[in-house]
């Protein structure tokens, strides 16, 4: 008995070593990003005195003053009347649209995600996925999550540019990069495609289509038809095999993959469902049953093989991921319950010491949560009905944000926000849970 407790003391000194480890090695980089006179972005770093960060209220937009400390420079009186109209303008960006939420528990933290989105979304539509620099790029799957916020948001033409922006950068064979330069430059280095991007960018945009007006849909349509229609037969290209199942590609984890992921597998599915609605509304039925029927046949292969193993994140694999949302409303129009039940296991099991998610079982056991993570599994709670659990997470993502309120994209397992912040795809994610809310 004796050894065993000295055994089990050792383990536990051992797991805690590791825990303190892994936080020293996530720090918090960034607190909250705000917009100088000139528009440039200035990063507000945790060194930084709190006494010098002065945000004009209810905006991302620094005063002259406190951007003048920050970059060192002298205040000039066109600095204040520029800072002033900037200030002016994200007010009424915010007030030309609608706070999910508004009037509830999460409405300041909905407002604060939505003026995190528009700092970060520069004016050709690129929506960045956070500023410090190995953030400083679009991701088509954070990008879309975005597109989608907006537009449940009132912002359809901020929505509208965002997926403009995502489609400039699309390659002639449809299946996107991991992520692209902000300057429409091309990629930053050889990580390689994702090919579940083609299947976020077609959601997306059915998102925002079918928020218009009638009137306006067509306009839209043909202005997207090029990405509609290059992401679709890139779907079709890719799951034209006996089960429908694609390749095996990098997902959210950008990590090398040799088997398929339900990360991949599921946003293709969805994917052909949105395709087809939308070849369908630009009149191309054919290519609309195709992609259906594929949806179909994809989506049956997905539970039987992923299925029948427990929804695990790789074919072969017996550990789960995050990725189970994405086979979960409001992605798919009914919720299985064996994945609803898988769901539940999974997120038992990513569950981590500060409270929120890792992004898969199998994720090294670093004591550190992710928002993004956390944030889907409280979407598809509040899509499913369990108000339980997304409350739970909602309060979790609002109670660990930084001293400024951005969502940053870790929390250490001593509840400290860790990483860039805010992250764009961490405020997207609780804007549409707010929504459903």
């Amino acid at each position: 008995m004796t050894v065993m407790l000295v055994l089990a003391a050792g383990v536990m000194r051992l797991e805690q070593r590791r825990e303190r480890s892994a936080n020293l090695a996530a720090p918090l980089l960034t607190q909250v990003v705000g917009i100088g006179p000139d528009g440039t972005r200035i990063p507000i770093s945790p060194e930084t005195d709190p006494s010098v960060v002065d945000f004009y209220p209810g905006t991302r937009v620094l005063t002259p003053d406190s951007a003048a400390l920050l970059t060192r420079t002298t205040v000039t009186t066109e600095d204040a009347s520029a800072s002033a109209a900037l200030a002016a303008q994200q007010r009424e960006w915010v007030e030309s649209g609608t706070i999910p939420g508004a009037g509830g528990p999460y409405a300041e933290m909905v407002e604060t995600a939505l003026l995190d989105i528009h700092t970060l979304l520069l004016d050709n539509g690129a929506s960045l996925a956070a500023w410090p620099g190995a953030w400083r790029y679009v991701w088509p799957r954070d990008a879309a999550f975005v597109a989608v916020a907006l537009t449940v948001s009132g912002h359809p033409e901020d929505a509208l540019r965002v997926l403009e922006f995502v489609q400039r950068q699309q390659p002639s064979d449809g299946v996107f990069e991991a992520r692209y330069l902000p300057d429409e430059t091309g990629v930053p280095d050889a990580r390689g495609k994702q090919s579940d991007g083609l299947g976020w960018v077609l959601w997306a945009t059915l998102r925002l289509v079918e928020s218009l007006p009638e009137a306006d849909r067509e306009a839209v349509l043909t202005t997207l038809r090029p990405m509609i229609d290059s992401s679709t037969d890139a779907a079709l290209r890719l799951t034209d095999t006996a089960d429908a199942l694609p390749p095996h590609s990098q997902d959210y984890w950008e990590v090398p993959m040799y088997r398929l992921s339900l990360g991949t597998a599921a946003p293709i599915a969805l994917g052909l469902r949105s395709a087809s609605a939308l070849q369908g509304m630009l009149g191309a039925r054919t290519t609309a049953r195709s992609a259906e029927r594929r949806a179909d046949r994809l989506e049956k292969s997905i539970a039987t093989e992923f299925g029948a193993h427990g929804y695990p994140r790789e074919l072969g694999g017996d550990a789960s991921d995050a990725s189970l949302s994405f086979l979960l409303p409001p992605f798919t129009a009914k919720a299985s319950p064996a994945v609803v039940r898988a769901w539940r296991k999974a997120g038992r099991e990513m569950a981590r010491p500060a409270g929120g998610l890792a992004p898969g079982v199998g994720w090294r056991n670093d004591g550190i949560s992710w928002t993004p993570q956390t944030a889907l599994f409280a979407l598809t709670g509040a899509a499913i009905g369990d108000t339980g659990s997304a409350t739970w997470r909602m309060n979790w993502l609002r109670d660990h944000r930084t001293a400024y309120g951005s969502i940053a994209e870790k929390v250490t397992s001593a509840g400290a926000p860790a990483g860039p912040a805010p992250l764009a795809w961490s405020d997207a994610v609780t804007v549409l849970t707010a929504d459903l809310l």
